[in-house]
């Protein structure tokens, strides 16, 4: 078949033009040539066998609460300023251990709840959070 002019333009095209085959079949090739590799660069390992069972015991959750007179209640019960470290003490020793939530009252000075979180960190509680309301 000649680039030229055809001087007869009504006979029919015998011929396949297999460029676009051959450039189909090259790209599908080149990708094949990427993914394979990919996909066996997996590390064969007998990993040990081993029962996983989900916590039974969910921990339960002190409230600390401070008044705006600065009086502490944990779980809304009052208790002396003397008697805080050892309940906290107490809470830190349970296992699982609790966390801590305190709840400080908006008029109350900021030294009781710094006192107070000074003395969870002191009694080992590692969970601590501050409990607030939305604002509306």
């Amino acid at each position: 078949m000649a680039f030229g002019i055809q001087d007869n333009s009504d006979d029919v095209m015998n011929e396949i033009n297999m460029t676009p085959l051959v450039d189909v079949m090259l790209v599908l090739l080149i990708i094949f040539i990427i993914t394979v590799p990919v996909m066996k660069h997996a590390v064969n390992i007998d990993l040990p066998r081993a029962s996983n069972q989900a916590q039974s015991a969910k921990p339960e959750t002190v409230r600390l609460s401070v008044d705006a007179q600065g009086g502490y209640f944990i779980n809304e019960t009052k208790i002396a300023d003397e008697e805080l470290a050892p309940r906290l003490q107490a809470a830190a020793a349970q296992n699982p251990q609790p966390d801590l939530h305190i709840l400080g009252d908006k008029a109350v000075r900021y030294e009781r709840v710094a006192q107070a979180m000074a003395a969870a960190q002191q009694a080992g509680l590692r969970k601590i959070g501050f409990i607030t309301e939305p604002k509306n």
